[in-house]
């Protein structure tokens, strides 16, 4: 069993469905990435802020799964933007997967306070040229700060992984993608720390179709044309995870999965500082 693929504009492969590794330590992200990989995982998140690179690396070096069929996907943090900062901070991200390349590298938040995000961007391309990195990408940044890196370098991210669920809907987000060619990720895709997959209607929605709620929101998404990156360490939940292409929500079904209260739980763009 394994998700779906799509092309993104450069040329490389992307997973409709990956497995997110926050928060995760080193022990527990290894375990988690290996039996995904065997599952048929084969789209794998982290970040530098994490603090789980080695686990991912080390689950990655003890599958089976050879690692030109993995996308490895990990981010630069907030305390090392700047041009040579992003250098460095890559060099130590894969020395501690262990990997001689990584298939796609993302600024994790813009910090706009700190102006540094565009020289990081520039530092990216540079990656990407010397072999390094394959695709570039972001994550939560908005319209206005992906058009000033397209701007001042000519280069937009292939990927923009943001805050993305039934109760953040984010539809001008995505339609601004969607314009751009880019490819939208989406994290905490089932909500945590809400009540959503105990939410009645959904649980009617899944029973017609022999689904767990949770099947149904990941579904939702893949639908809407957004690539969700759920959270699980359990092997069950990892293959009910990853099994969503195999049923089809109604229009109907979409547009009730979607009509709840909106609300952002993460940090906002423009605000936000991660460190």
């Amino acid at each position: 069993m394994q998700a779906p693929t799509t092309t993104m504009t450069d040329g490389h492969e992307l997973p409709l469905l990956g497995l997110g590794t926050y928060p995760m330590d080193d022990s527990e992200a290894a375990e988690a990435v290996r039996g995904a990989l065997d599952v048929g995982y084969r789209l794998i998140d982290t970040a530098a802020s994490y603090g789980n690179e080695a686990g991912v690396g080390q689950g990655i070096a003890t599958s089976d799964v050879p690692r030109d069929e993995i996308v490895v996907t990990t981010k630069l943090r907030g305390e090392h933007q700047g041009y040579e900062a992003t250098l460095r901070a890559f060099a130590q991200s894969r020395e501690r997967l262990g990997l001689e390349y990584v298939d796609l590298y993302l600024i994790h938040w813009p910090l706009p306070r700190l102006d540094l995000y565009v020289d990081s961007w520039k530092a990216m391309i540079q990656l990407r040229d010397d072999g390094l990195v394959n695709s570039l990408g972001v994550s939560n940044f908005t319209p206005e700060q992906i058009a000033r890196l397209v701007d001042e370098t000519g280069v937009g991210p292939v990927v923009n992984q943001i805050e993305l669920h039934p109760h953040f809907v984010q539809e001008s987000m995505r339609a601004y993608d969607a314009e751009q060619g880019i490819v939208t990720e989406g994290w905490q895709p089932l909500a945590r720390k809400t009540d959503l997959l105990a939410q009645a209607d959904l649980a009617e929605i899944a029973e017609q179709h022999s689904v767990t709620p949770g099947q149904v929101v990941l579904r939702w998404h893949v639908q809407s044309g957004v690539v969700p990156i759920p959270k699980s360490s359990s092997p069950q939940r990892q293959r009910e995870n990853l099994d969503v292409f195999g049923f089809t929500l109604s229009e109907s079904e979409m547009a009730r999965v979607a009509d709840r209260p909106q609300a952002r739980s993460g940090g906002d763009p423009d605000t936000h500082e991660e460190f």
